[in-house]
């Protein structure tokens, strides 16, 4: 019923193909934290290299480890699995904190660097990730690619959620409407994982449009704009030189809608199209209110800063980094049609 398409392309499908992750070593990602330990205080931020582990099952071994309880280690943000990431954890400082991380073995687990802070690491407190990948068995033209790349490094991509955020073959869509619909009795994490699933994907239902329309990376009338790096939005009625030139230095982005109840909404030609495809989905929209979910807004754009890149043989290295709630694989399906090597062997999707 709610099938996840295969989304527009804004340079067109990609003819280039390879295979990522053929190795844990091929997918690098490191958290740019936002805030730095203070060197004193009663929590222990801990720098943590991780490799084929899953942060919350991390979390867990540290809380283990130093005889915390679970809910007192913090972490940013949830990292990849099948790679390698670092990332900052803070545990509770006690007297024994530190002598137990020094004699304890947690498969998978590196501690690089550890600083005391006043507080907890809480969640979203982080300014992205920074990723180091490289593709394998590439087969393409490299002077197209690098005119792709080259486009990409200019304009960004769509900002679409990847298809891990809509579960295998878009169940969470669909079992999350059935269930919200019918109000089972729902664990508040599904919950959540269901509501994220229904509005990430009318999300990527406006975003098409515009990708169709060829203005997703620019503001129309009546747009609400994000300034980058923030979640502030303003309303542009009728954006001129000043907001043009704004969105090329990526200053500000268009937004779209994470549909609900309340919030600030588009007005004049970007209300009529945002309104224009949300009634193709009136179910969803009313799972939502019904739920009591707020709406809010997401950048239509994603920008990869630092982009750059490296042919070697048949390899294609990339670096990029991401602002938090974006995905790399989004950058990806841009450049060219890739496998994951961990899927093909049933593994887990992609973070």
């Amino acid at each position: 019923m709610f099938e996840t398409p295969e989304w527009p392309y804004f340079l067109g499908a990609p003819r280039a193909q390879g295979f990522i992750r053929t190795c844990v070593d091929d997918f690098v990602v490191e958290e740019i934290p936002r805030v730095k330990p203070a060197g004193e205080g009663g929590h222990l931020w801990l720098w943590v290299e991780k490799r084929s582990a899953n942060t919350d099952w991390v979390a867990k071994e540290l809380a283990r480890v130093t005889d915390s309880v679970p809910r007192d280690v913090g972490y940013a943000g949830l990292k990849d699995r099948h790679a390698i990431t670092r990332q900052w954890f803070s545990v509770p400082a006690t007297t024994t904190t530190e002598e137990n991380l020094g004699n304890a073995v947690i498969e998978g687990v590196t501690v690089l660097d550890s600083h005391r802070h006043t507080r907890k690491l809480k969640r979203g407190t982080l300014d992205g990730n920074r990723f180091h990948l490289k593709i394998r068995q590439f087969e393409g033209d490299e002077k197209e690619t690098g005119q792709r790349l080259e486009q990409i490094r200019a304009s960004g991509v769509p900002n679409y959620f990847g298809p891990q955020r809509f579960g295998h073959r878009g169940q969470n869509v669909e079992q999350g409407f059935q269930q919200l619909q019918k109000r089972f009795r729902i664990p508040r994490h599904k919950r959540s994982i269901f509501l994220s699933a229904i509005r990430s994907y009318l999300f990527n239902q406006v975003l098409a449009e515009r990708v169709r329309r060829g203005d997703w990376n620019t503001v129309i009338d009546g747009d609400l704009a994000m300034l980058a790096g923030t979640q502030s939005i303003f309303p542009c009625d009728k954006p001129g030189e000043d907001i043009e030139d704004r969105v090329k230095r990526h200053d500000i982005h268009p937004t779209g809608p994470m549909p609900g109840e309340n919030g600030t909404q588009p007005t004049g030609l970007a209300a009529e199209m945002e309104q224009t495809v949300l009634q193709n989905w009136p179910l969803l929209i009313e799972v939502l209110k019904a739920q009591r979910v707020q709406a809010s807004r997401r950048s239509l754009r994603l920008y990869p800063a630092e982009l750059e890149w490296h042919f070697d043989g048949d390899s294609l290295d990339l670096v990029f980094a991401l602002p938090p709630g974006s995905y790399a694989t989004t950058v990806l399906r841009e450049i060219l049609v890739f496998a994951d090597a961990h899927r093909s062997r049933d593994s887990e999707n992609i973070g």
